[in-house]
Protein backbone atom coordinates (compact mmCIF):
# COMPACT_ATOMS: atom_id res chain seq x y z
CA UNK A 1 0.00 0.00 0.00
CA UNK A 2 3.07 2.05 0.61
CA UNK A 3 4.20 1.76 -2.85
CA UNK A 4 0.71 3.22 -4.11
CA UNK A 5 0.85 5.94 -2.00
CA UNK A 6 3.85 6.57 -2.88
CA UNK A 7 3.17 6.64 -6.87
CA UNK A 8 0.24 9.48 -6.16
CA UNK A 9 2.53 11.82 -4.04
CA UNK A 10 4.99 11.42 -6.17
CA UNK A 11 3.50 12.28 -9.40
CA UNK A 12 1.47 15.29 -7.83
CA UNK A 13 4.82 16.93 -6.77
CA UNK A 14 5.86 16.79 -10.88
CA UNK A 15 5.48 20.26 -12.21
CA UNK A 16 2.77 20.63 -14.90
CA UNK A 17 1.36 17.43 -13.92
CA UNK A 18 0.40 17.99 -10.49
CA UNK A 19 -2.73 16.49 -8.61
CA UNK A 20 -4.55 17.28 -11.99
CA UNK A 21 -2.66 13.82 -13.36
CA UNK A 22 -2.27 12.05 -10.05
CA UNK A 23 -5.85 11.50 -9.71
CA UNK A 24 -6.61 10.49 -12.79
CA UNK A 25 -3.80 8.16 -12.82
CA UNK A 26 -4.83 6.68 -9.58
CA UNK A 27 -8.15 6.39 -10.16
CA UNK A 28 -7.73 5.02 -13.66
CA UNK A 29 -4.78 2.73 -12.89
CA UNK A 30 -7.43 1.58 -9.76
CA UNK A 31 -4.87 0.94 -7.64
CA UNK A 32 -7.63 0.14 -5.13
CA UNK A 33 -6.92 3.12 -2.53
CA UNK A 34 -10.07 5.07 -1.20
CA UNK A 35 -10.84 7.58 -3.16
CA UNK A 36 -11.27 10.16 -0.60
CA UNK A 37 -7.20 8.90 0.35
CA UNK A 38 -5.76 9.76 -3.22
CA UNK A 39 -7.39 13.14 -2.84
CA UNK A 40 -5.42 13.74 0.27
CA UNK A 41 -2.40 12.40 -1.29
CA UNK A 42 -2.54 14.50 -3.90
CA UNK A 43 -2.86 17.43 -2.68
CA UNK A 44 -0.36 17.24 0.14
CA UNK A 45 2.01 16.10 -2.65
CA UNK A 46 0.94 19.37 -4.80
CA UNK A 47 1.78 21.72 -1.77
CA UNK A 48 4.41 19.80 -0.47
CA UNK A 49 6.87 21.36 -2.76
CA UNK A 50 5.55 25.14 -2.81
CA UNK A 51 7.47 26.58 -0.27
CA UNK A 52 10.09 25.86 -2.02
CA UNK A 53 9.25 27.02 -5.24
CA UNK A 54 8.20 30.67 -3.24
CA UNK A 55 11.73 30.55 -1.93
CA UNK A 56 13.91 29.02 -4.12
CA UNK A 57 12.91 28.37 -7.58
CA UNK A 58 13.15 32.19 -8.75
CA UNK A 59 17.04 32.52 -7.85
CA UNK A 60 17.88 28.85 -9.67
CA UNK A 61 16.66 30.27 -12.71
CA UNK A 62 17.90 33.42 -12.33
CA UNK A 63 21.08 31.99 -11.89
CA UNK A 64 20.54 29.16 -14.80
CA UNK A 65 19.73 32.12 -17.16
CA UNK A 66 23.29 33.31 -17.15
CA UNK A 67 25.12 30.10 -17.59
CA UNK A 68 27.12 29.33 -20.15
CA UNK A 69 25.09 26.24 -21.17
CA UNK A 70 22.91 27.18 -23.79
CA UNK A 71 19.94 24.71 -23.33
CA UNK A 72 19.87 25.55 -19.24
CA UNK A 73 20.08 29.17 -20.45
CA UNK A 74 17.39 28.97 -22.76
CA UNK A 75 15.01 26.86 -20.12
CA UNK A 76 15.61 28.58 -17.75
CA UNK A 77 14.30 31.96 -19.73
CA UNK A 78 11.59 30.69 -20.87
CA UNK A 79 10.43 29.75 -17.32
CA UNK A 80 11.35 33.54 -15.75
CA UNK A 81 9.06 34.77 -18.81
CA UNK A 82 6.38 32.63 -18.09
CA UNK A 83 6.55 33.22 -14.65
CA UNK A 84 6.79 36.88 -15.13
CA UNK A 85 3.98 36.72 -17.74
CA UNK A 86 1.53 34.82 -15.85
CA UNK A 87 2.26 37.45 -13.22
CA UNK A 88 1.49 40.29 -14.82
CA UNK A 89 -1.89 39.11 -16.43
CA UNK A 90 -2.94 38.08 -13.29
CA UNK A 91 -2.56 41.42 -11.36
CA UNK A 92 -3.49 43.36 -14.58
CA UNK A 93 -6.92 41.58 -14.49
CA UNK A 94 -7.34 41.12 -10.76
CA UNK A 95 -5.88 44.66 -9.73
CA UNK A 96 -3.75 45.20 -6.51
CA UNK A 97 -6.67 44.17 -3.94
CA UNK A 98 -8.10 40.74 -5.72
CA UNK A 99 -4.47 39.45 -6.46
CA UNK A 100 -4.77 36.42 -4.08
CA UNK A 101 -8.17 35.77 -5.36
CA UNK A 102 -7.38 35.84 -8.46
CA UNK A 103 -4.30 33.62 -7.87
CA UNK A 104 -6.97 30.99 -6.06
CA UNK A 105 -8.88 30.68 -9.59
CA UNK A 106 -5.36 30.27 -11.50
CA UNK A 107 -3.99 27.30 -9.38
CA UNK A 108 -8.28 26.01 -8.71
CA UNK A 109 -9.19 25.77 -12.86
CA UNK A 110 -7.68 22.42 -13.65
CA UNK A 111 -5.95 23.45 -17.05
CA UNK A 112 -2.61 22.60 -18.69
CA UNK A 113 -0.35 25.61 -17.62
CA UNK A 114 -1.97 26.95 -14.40
CA UNK A 115 -1.10 24.89 -10.75
CA UNK A 116 1.06 25.69 -8.05
CA UNK A 117 4.15 25.39 -9.51
CA UNK A 118 2.86 28.21 -12.11
CA UNK A 119 1.22 30.18 -9.44
CA UNK A 120 3.72 29.52 -6.77
CA UNK A 121 6.77 31.03 -9.49
CA UNK A 122 4.83 34.11 -10.35
CA UNK A 123 3.90 35.13 -6.92
CA UNK A 124 7.69 34.77 -6.09
CA UNK A 125 8.62 36.47 -9.17
CA UNK A 126 5.78 39.60 -8.19
CA UNK A 127 7.33 39.32 -4.25
CA UNK A 128 3.69 38.41 -3.20
CA UNK A 129 3.28 38.22 0.96
CA UNK A 130 4.17 34.38 1.53
CA UNK A 131 1.19 33.75 3.76
CA UNK A 132 -1.04 35.15 1.39
CA UNK A 133 0.03 32.87 -0.94
CA UNK A 134 0.22 29.81 0.63
CA UNK A 135 -3.24 30.04 1.31
CA UNK A 136 -4.84 30.94 -2.11
CA UNK A 137 -2.55 28.75 -3.82
CA UNK A 138 -3.54 25.84 -1.25
CA UNK A 139 -6.84 26.77 -1.08
CA UNK A 140 -6.83 26.44 -5.23
CA UNK A 141 -4.96 23.17 -5.07
CA UNK A 142 -8.04 21.80 -2.36
CA UNK A 143 -10.39 22.77 -5.01
CA UNK A 144 -8.78 21.50 -8.20
CA UNK A 145 -8.30 18.18 -6.72
CA UNK A 146 -12.15 18.15 -5.70
CA UNK A 147 -12.69 19.14 -9.09
CA UNK A 148 -10.45 16.46 -10.82
CA UNK A 149 -11.84 14.04 -8.37
CA UNK A 150 -15.70 14.53 -9.31
CA UNK A 151 -14.23 14.61 -12.88
CA UNK A 152 -12.30 11.28 -12.82
CA UNK A 153 -15.68 9.38 -10.66
CA UNK A 154 -17.33 10.25 -13.61
CA UNK A 155 -20.14 12.76 -11.52
CA UNK A 156 -20.14 15.56 -13.88
CA UNK A 157 -21.67 12.90 -16.44
CA UNK A 158 -23.80 11.31 -13.92
CA UNK A 159 -24.75 14.85 -12.35
CA UNK A 160 -25.33 16.86 -15.83
CA UNK A 161 -25.30 14.36 -19.16
CA UNK A 162 -21.94 15.48 -20.20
Amino acid sequence: MIWKILIVLLISMVPLIELRGAIPIAVGMDLGLPEWLVLIIAIIGNILPVPVIYFFARKVLEWGAKVKWKPLRQFCNFCLKKGQKGGEKLLKKAGKSGTYFALFLFVAVPIPGTGAWTGTLAASILNLDFKKTMLAISAGVLTAGLIMLAVSLGLFKLLFGI
